[in-house]
């Protein structure tokens, strides 16, 4: 057991990064197994020498980011306590960046993660722009965010949402209402995040106009769509031919993105991922590229990271087991 003082040259970053009533303060002593006190100016950690060091470098860099007029919150601090038990605290500084968007109730939208910033940066440089990762890693929020800021800065007349309508393993049957209806509960995560961006009056506004539209994947066939901030998401449950069309319906102009969980495919078994083919058919083709998010990404309860990881580690022990060769059986020879 060691004790490490650190100097503290601005308290109000140490308010900021331990939170209200210190919730953030006590993830960290769980986390790392470590006593934290601060007095007069000095905050004094106590623990294993190797766990200290990582406390150091987590508060360190917490408040680098509380300086940068950076929100701490309990998601900020598992992510950043993860980066230095990884190594990778010199990545710290990179969370703080620009605004994405600006919500309709003033909230900031940024990237929250390493992988987060890669895909937006990448939806900024390119023409396409493949998401793949598990829930709650920001994949449909970000791109309607990035949609809605390009249609604000007028580089795009209109916001094309859709999606393939799949249910998720069950049968919903024939529901009531005209044909929008029908379509409405497939498409609601998109007006969520639309909702959430431009308020219900603005998004009425300009669903009237035309300057939004969502609709479901089979009404994007025979178009030619110009000038247009276009998101494809749950992508994974496309086949092979709609993945295509939705591809070649992209006209001058136009920035497209295409959100997907290759994990939870709702095809039917005999029927082939869109997605899955489009990563490998148009890997490497230049201002197309390919995001992948991964379980350290998600900005949800966490709760939701570490049922992921169950799975990722359920699945991965079932392939190694279907891999193991089956021993030959051996017969004894009648005498």
């Amino acid at each position: 057991m060691i004790e490490k003082t650190m100097s503290v040259d601005r308290m109000e970053n140490i308010i900021d990064v331990f939170g209200s009533f210190d919730q953030n303060l006590r993830i960290i002593e769980t986390e790392l197994e470590v006593k934290v006190t601060d007095r007069d100016e000095q905050l004094k950690i106590s623990g294993e020498a190797d766990k200290v060091m990582l406390a150091e470098k987590a508060i360190e860099g917490l408040m680098s980011l509380a300086a940068k007029g950076e929100k701490i919150d309990a998601q900020n601090v598992r992510y950043i306590i993860k980066l230095v038990s990884e190594g990778r605290e010199g990545k710290i500084g990179e969370l703080a960046q620009d605004v994405v968007c600006i919500t309709a109730k003033g909230k900031p939208v940024k990237a929250k993660t390493l992988g987060q910033k890669q895909y937006v940066q990448a939806i900024m440089e390119n023409t396409i722009t493949l998401g793949i990762g598990p829930a709650g890693t920001g994949k449909t929020y970000l791109a309607v965010a990035a949609a809605v800021a390009a249609f604000r800065n007028k580089e795009v007349n209109r916001i094309i949402l859709t999606r393939p309508a799949v249910e998720a393993g069950e049968r919903l049957g024939f529901l009531p209402g005209d044909l929008q209806s029908k379509v409405d509960p497939y498409l609601r995560p998109l007006y969520d995040a639309l909702f959430d961006m431009l308020g219900a009056e603005t998004y009425n506004k300009y669903l009237e106009r035309g300057n939004i539209e969502v609709a479901p994947l089979a009404y994007m066939r025979g178009r030619t769509l110009d000038d247009s901030f276009i998101i494809l998401d749950e992508a994974q449950n496309t086949s092979r031919e709609q993945m295509k069309m939705f591809l070649t319906r992209i006209g001058f102009g136009s920035k497209v993105v295409i959100t997907g969980d290759v994990t939870q495919i709702d095809l039917p078994g005999d029927k082939a991922s869109g997605l899955k083919e489009a990563m490998r058919v148009l890997r490497g083709i230049d201002d197309i590229a390919i995001c992948t998010l991964t379980g350290a990404d998600v900005v949800r309860h966490v709760l939701v990271q570490k049922i992921i990881e169950a799975y990722e580690k359920h699945d991965k022990a079932n392939q190694q087991v279907s891999k193991m060769p089956i021993p030959p059986h051996r017969f004894k020879r009648k005498q």
